[in-house]
């Protein structure tokens, strides 16, 4: 496979993950959801906008008649640092009542914003609600949260690519790499 080339890894101190890496990572994910709700229908949770690229590859590894819904929130703006102050900018289009509910998410850190996901799920009903994340910061963490299904967990750097940004750029990286201090510091 070629390598993706693109002025954005200049940005980048080092690259963290490979795309190989993540795509072999993704199906193994599927088939552990495929195994794991066998004879169900989940129902798949998108949290825009950052973990629509992983949500499309994990939603393709999976074997089941699947659901799909987004969701998007905001804690972060154009910081690196949450806010702590979680806002629904985009609510599920369908009820969740009696649903095994699989929420999507690029990555894991304070944990605020999916503990007020997870409550505000369980507030409407769902049957089961499980997280599954591309990656996972858990020395972030700022409120217990337990992750049911991750990729990789990472220490506490700056990660874009592969649907994460900074800013709105990056996202089309087809690796997670650390962005360098010197892009978010000035």
């Amino acid at each position: 496979m070629t390598q993706h080339v693109t002025v954005l890894y200049g940005d980048l101190d080092r690259i963290l993950i490979t795309g190989q890496e993540i795509k072999d990572a993704v199906e193994r994910l599927g088939a552990q959801i495929t195994r794991d709700y066998q004879g169900k229908s989940p129902v798949m949770i998108c949290i825009l906008k950052g973990a629509v690229v992983f949500f499309s590859d994990l939603i393709r590894s999976i074997d089941l008649p699947v659901s799909l819904d987004f969701m998007a929130i905001s804690s972060y703006g154009s910081s690196t640092k949450t806010s702590g102050v979680v806002r629904i900018l985009k609510d599920l289009d369908h009820d969740v009542a009696g649903r095994d509910v699989i929420v999507v998410e690029d990555i894991v850190d304070s944990g605020l914003t999916l503990s007020y996901i997870t409550s505000l799920l369980d507030q409407r009903a769902a049957r089961s609600v499980k997280i599954a994340t591309l990656l996972d910061k858990p020395e972030r963490r700022r409120t217990p949260l337990v992750v049911d299904y991750c990729c990789f967990t990472i220490p506490n750097e700056f990660v874009v690519g592969y649907g994460l940004d900074y800013n709105e750029k990056y996202r089309n990286l087809p690796d997670v790499g650390v962005l360098s201090p010197r892009m978010y510091s000035e």
